[in-house]
């Protein structure tokens, strides 16, 4: 598993489908070449100070780690963006969190087809 170092393969993760958890948000994008599955960690300054930021950060690269993230036939590109409830938040919580994100974003896939096709809201009358 690589990572995501560019700042334009964050933004593209960005436009994709996401899901939220306690800890973190795993952002992810589709891609149409055959490189591996990249994974990307941020954080941003409303978490708290450096130290606090860079001790989530290193939480969520053992996270992924830990979890063994398998990857999807089609190469895919993943953010995780650390939310400060990551500093305090159970570890095996964490992993089983990010475990079943991946799986959902891999039903939508499967549902649609294409993750990142936007559907329609329904109309409410």
């Amino acid at each position: 598993m690589d990572r995501l170092k560019k700042r334009a393969d964050f933004i593209a993760a960005a436009r994709g489908p996401r899901i939220a958890r306690p800890a973190f948000v795993v952002q992810s994008r589709l891609r149409d070449d055959t490189g591996p599955t990249r994974i990307g960690f941020t954080v941003t300054k409303k978490v708290g100070t450096a130290t606090e930021r860079n001790r989530v950060r290193r939480r969520l690269r053992e996270m992924v780690r830990l979890a063994g993230v398998i990857a999807p036939p089609s190469p895919c590109d993943y953010v995780i963006v650390g939310r400060r409830a990551a500093l305090h938040h159970e570890f095996s919580v964490m992993i089983e969190d990010f475990r079943s994100a991946l799986m959902r974003l891999a039903r939508m896939k499967d549902r649609t087809g294409d993750p990142h096709v936007s559907r329609p809201s329904p109309k409410f009358s």
